[in-house]
């Protein structure tokens, strides 16, 4: 199952091992989206993006504009999870999106996510 995230407690299965994340600063409000491959158990960032910038919310280093957004490769080792804030104050959760569709969680205000890829099964000796 190498094209699945558990996101919480729900299972996600995804068209292809790439995916992006989105959301929107609950301060600023502006837009952010991270490219993230599945590689070997691991999350691994392809590259991220932000629509503006403001408090904290500075582009990476080398980052280059295109198209009204700051688009740069941050130096991040494999993640083996990615805690996600369920602060209720953003207009909106967490978007989760394959090249087939999108999905969204933590809306409400809550317990962060869990964010991680499925674990691997092995087929019984």
């Amino acid at each position: 199952m190498s094209n699945c995230l558990l996101v919480g407690a729900a299972i996600l299965t995804l068209g292809r091992p790439e995916f992006q994340l989105h959301w929107q600063h609950s301060v600023e409000h502006v837009q952010w989206q991270e490219n993230w491959q599945i590689v070997d158990s691991h999350l691994v960032l392809q590259e991220a993006s932000v629509k503006g910038s403001g408090a904290g919310m500075d582009p990476g280093p080398g980052a280059v504009l295109r198209n009204g957004w700051w688009h740069w490769t941050p130096d991040l080792p494999p993640q083996s999870e990615l805690v996600l804030a369920a602060s209720g104050a953003t207009d909106g959760g967490w978007t989760i999106c394959d090249n087939l569709e999108c999905h969204e969680f933590g809306q409400d205000a809550g317990a962060p996510l869990l964010l991680r890829p499925c674990p691997s099964h092995s087929p019984p000796n």
